[in-house]
C-alpha cells in the first residue's frame, strides 16, 4: 500500500476543523444520497482562505505542471486566482491573473475578462469538478483570448461517476472526462481516496464511524 499522500492528509484535516468538510447525509446535485460534503465557499476568512491558497501553491509547485498564468471562472475562482497567485508569488513564481464577469460590461474598456491579458499557457482554477461546465465555458474563453488552456487545479476529486444528461451513471467521472474529453491536467490538492484514508488513519477517532458509509458511496459511485 502506497504511503499516505502528506499534504492532502493535512488538507483533509484543515477542511474538517474548517467546517468545509462534513460528514452525515447530503444531497448532491445528481440527486445521490452522499455521506460527505464539501462546500469551499465556507474558507471565508483571510486565515482560512489564505491557508487554502498555501495548499493549492505547494501541490501545483510539487505536480511539475508548466503555466503563465492563472484563471478564475466567476465566481469561486476568482478568490482562489488572486489568493493563490499570492501564495505562488511567496514561494517565488511570481504570475499574472485573470478572471470573468458573469455579465459583459458595456463601459469602460467592455468585455468580460478582467485583469491580465490571457496569454500562454492557462491554468484554471476552481473548487471542484462537478460537470465540467465551467471548465468547458473557461476553456472557450481562453482560447477566444488566443491563449491555450493546459490545465484545472481543484481543492477535492470526488472520483465518483459523473452523470448524463438522463440522469443515469456516466462510465468516467467529471475529473476524468477532462483529461480525456479535452485533454488537461487535472491537479488536486486531495481526493476521496485521501480523505477515506484520514478517516482509517485514527487521526481524528469522533469521524472514524463514517467510514463505513463513506466506503459504501465510493464502491458504488466510485471510479
Amino acid at each position: 500500500m502506497n504511503a499516505p499522500d502528506t499534504l492532502a492528509q493535512e488538507f483533509v484535516q484543515f477542511s474538517v476543523e474548517a467546517g468545509v468538510l462534513r460528514f452525515g447525509e447530503f444531497r448532491t446535485k445528481a440527486g445521490r444520497l452522499s455521506p460527505y460534503f464539501f462546500n469551499a465557499g465556507l474558507f471565508n476568512d483571510g486565515a482560512r482562505l489564505g491557508r487554502l491558497a498555501s495548499f493549492y501553491a505547494r501541490r501545483l509547485l510539487a505536480s511539475g505542471l508548466e503555466f503563465d498564468m492563472l484563471f478564475g471562472p466567476a465566481y469561486k475562482g476568482i478568490t482562489l486566482a488572486a489568493a493563490i497567485s499570492i501564495e505562488l508569488a511567496r514561494e517565488g513564481r511570481n504570475l499574472p491573473f485573470a478572471y470573468n464577469r458573469k455579465e459583459a460590461k458595456d463601459h469602460g474598456e467592455g468585455g468580460t475578462l478582467v485583469g491580465a491579458p490571457v496569454a500562454g499557457r492557462v491554468l484554471i482554477v476552481d473548487d471542484v469538478i462537478s460537470a465540467g461546465t465551467s471548465v468547458r465555458e473557461s476553456i472557450a474563453m481562453i482560447r477566444a483570448a488566443g491563449a491555450t488552456p493546459c490545465g484545472v487545479a481543484i481543492a477535492l476529486d470526488r472520483q465518483e461517476k459523473a452523470t448524463d444528461a438522463d440522469g443515469r451513471d456516466a462510465e468516467l467521472s467529471a475529473v476524468q472526462a477532462v483529461r480525456s474529453q479535452l485533454g488537461l491536467e487535472v491537479v488536486a490538492i486531495a481526493t476521496l481516496a485521501d480523505l477515506l484514508a484520514y478517516l482509517r488513519s485514527g487521526a481524528d477517532p469522533a469521524l472514524e464511524q463514517h467510514t463505513p458509509a463513506v466506503q459504501a458511496y465510493r464502491d458504488r459511485y466510485g471510479v
